[in-house]
């Protein structure tokens, strides 16, 4: 592999391209994988080689090693680990990234923030308490995830960050504005780390799932169907690989076509 020189991004390494995909012996760190697209994702970084640490909600009432979202990583062959946190409590957030290194020998290579949340009022009516949840978990979780992550990886010129973001942040939506700003931001967080951090030889990026499933647009939707969990794994582990080693402040629109109409 290339070695990054100061203050560059690094070289993709000149490999067979099926390897510039692996994730041997890389360590990393996912929110939001118990379900859904993380679920989904975790699994595929698992497949592709990587040992995955998912941050799940507190109070499951289950040990570490018997986690219910560990189950679909048993088969691979890395061990894999969790660690507890409320995305809402900032408090427990702070502590997240230094705990995941104790259960992960001291490194993380990748991190994903997937985890998020969706209140639904109209604006005139929204209330300040669920718009302030909403921002904790979309917003705030993510920066202070992002920012533990630049402090252990710039230092050793080596890392991945990939923000799930919304197409909400470029069209708005409807009665979710705390969903919409917060995703928006997490856009434009992305591209703000990546403008500091690329010289550093760390990469931050997003993906942007398919818009909310309403029947209209469904019918709009240029590949005929919704995006499923899986159609976001080969995003994330490209993502989170050396293929994408030249890619950094992008945010990766997976949405069927939606946004080409």
């Amino acid at each position: 592999m290339v070695q990054p020189s100061e203050n560059t991004l690094g070289a993709t390494p000149s490999i067979a391209a099926p390897s510039l995909f692996s994730l041997e012996g890389k360590n990393v760190l996912i929110t939001g994988a118990t379900r859904g697209i993380g679920a989904s994702c975790a699994l595929a970084l698992a497949q592709s080689g990587a040992r995955c640490c998912l941050v799940v909600r507190p109070g499951h009432g289950h040990s570490s090693e018997e986690h219910p979202a560990l189950q679909p990583l048993k088969h691979t062959s890395a061990r894999h680990a969790i660690v507890e946190t409320d995305l809402s409590d900032m408090s427990q957030v702070s502590t997240t990234f230094d705990r995941a290194l104790g259960v992960m020998d001291g490194k993380i290579d990748v991190l994903v923030n997937c985890g998020g949340i969706q209140r639904r009022h109209p604006a005139v009516d929204f209330p300040l308490s669920d718009w302030q949840e909403v921002i904790d978990v979309n917003l705030n979780s993510v920066f202070v995830l992002c920012q533990a992550a630049g402090r252990h990886m710039v230092p050793r010129r080596q890392g991945k960050i990939i923000n799930f973001c919304s197409l909400l942040s470029e069209q708005g939506g409807l009665t979710v504005p705390a969903y919409a700003a917060s995703k928006a931001a997490v856009a434009n967080i992305t591209r703000s780390l990546s403008n500091e951090w690329s010289k550093h030889n760390v990469n931050v990026n997003g993906i942007t799932p398919d818009p909310t499933r309403l029947r209209q647009i469904s019918e709009r939707i240029p590949a005929g169907r919704w995006g499923s969990p899986q159609d976001f794994a080969g995003p994330v582990v490209f993502l989170a690989s050396e293929a994408s080693k030249y890619v950094s402040g992008e945010v990766l629109v997976v949405d069927g076509g939606w946004m080409g109409r």
